[in-house]
């Protein structure tokens, strides 16, 4: 294992299973982890302990609210950063429309309507059409159900009071790779291509016929960038 190891951070309501695919094929040639993101209240806290948790030296790959904690670690330890991938996150803060969005999905579920919000959530028009649609939802729905409500109001809180990170892609130097599916509902191509803009010599890739679960998606696309890039 020659490369240098790999940290993966999953996004809301997400654990080691979005990531499988490329577990799989990464493990090959570097070791790879799955750090949580559902331990703690705040992106800072999250970040702190992947810092805690993680070797000396790694490559992120971190994505929705994953990759809000990999921007944060990359703050806080540059030097120990050796790659940093992103993949269908933004480094904008949540709008006004967005936060009230997640206060009403958290109002559900504090009112024990957890079942209802992830229905709505991981419904199957946020998701490319492709011949695994229905299997790819139903381990979006599984990581969902394992995770539970109270998981989902912390992690919801986190995101909503996250700082704006934009004044932290254009201090990024390691090397970087942004990448995301052409059909995201949540974080556009343009939010994506935006931070590519940003960051100095960073690689921009979309993905075809993949939404926001590109890991899930197309995972064979994704394992193949990643190899190529993978520092």
């Amino acid at each position: 294992m020659s490369r240098t190891p790999v940290v993966c951070l999953p996004g809301l309501m997400q654990d080691a299973r979005a990531f499988a695919p490329q577990i799989d094929a990464l493990s090959a040639t570097c070791a790879v982890m799955v750090a949580p993101t559902h331990l703690d209240d705040t992106v800072e806290e999250i970040a702190a302990s992947v810092l805690n948790a993680a070797p000396p030296e790694f490559t992120l790959l971190g994505t929705s609210l994953g990759g809000a904690v990999a921007l944060e670690v990359a703050r806080a330890a540059p030097e120990r950063v050796k790659g940093l991938c992103l993949i269908s996150t933004a480094a904008m803060s949540e709008t006004p429309d967005m936060v009230a969005n997640r206060d009403l999905q958290m109002a559900s579920v504090r009112g024990g309507r957890f079942d209802d919000v992830m229905t709505e959530a991981l419904s199957l028009t946020g998701l490319a059409d492709n011949p695994f649609r229905l299997e790819i939802a139903g381990i979006a729905r599984d990581m969902a159900a394992t995770l539970g409500a109270e998981v989902f109001v912390r992690q919801s809180t986190a995101m909503q009071r996250r700082r704006d990170q934009q004044s932290i892609l254009r201090k990024i130097t390691m090397p970087t790779l942004i990448l995301c599916g052409e059909g995201d509902q949540q974080y556009s191509v343009k939010r994506h291509q935006f931070m590519a803009e940003m960051i100095p010599r960073a690689r921009f890739e979309v993905v075809d016929l993949a939404s926001h679960l590109v890991m899930l998606e197309q995972p064979g696309t994704v394992n193949e960038i990643l190899r190529d890039w993978l520092p």
